[in-house]
């Protein structure tokens, strides 16, 4: 069992059920990412580069996509209402477990760190 498989484990079932749900999204959008660390977080890698993490935190689920660039640039391309459903800051992405992302922004946060893994230039903008 890898590190995201043993960290689903340990969560309590409403909790892993979300969290699970992320990264199911996640490995459909980007099907050849495994199983790692990255920061002492369990993580998805793509090219051997950390993809994303999902955590439960105390008060909500985050989710670090190993990028500063990232939250901001889904953010963007999103309708105010989208918006409101989570809080970003510089590299994380946070949502209440009551309120779960949307799968559509959840696939664009991969999307954009995909981009970023394939084309490094993209994280000096």
């Amino acid at each position: 069992m890898g590190t995201v498989d043993d960290y689903l484990e340990s969560l309590e079932p409403a909790d892993r059920e979300v969290v699970s749900h992320v990264y199911d999204v996640v490995r459909e959008s980007v099907p050849e990412v495994e199983q790692g660390k990255s920061y002492g977080m369990p993580a998805l890698l793509h090219r051997g580069k950390a993809l994303i993490a999902v955590m439960r935190t105390r008060k909500h689920i985050a989710i670090y996509p190993f990028s500063g660039r990232v939250p901001e640039a889904v953010a963007d391309g999103l309708t105010d209402d989208q918006r409101a459903a989570f809080d970003y800051d510089k590299g994380t992405i946070r949502f209440r477990l009551e309120s779960p992302l949307p799968d559509d922004v959840v696939r664009a946060i991969v999307a954009e760190r995909v981009a970023e893994i394939d084309d490094p230039s993209l994280r000096k903008r």
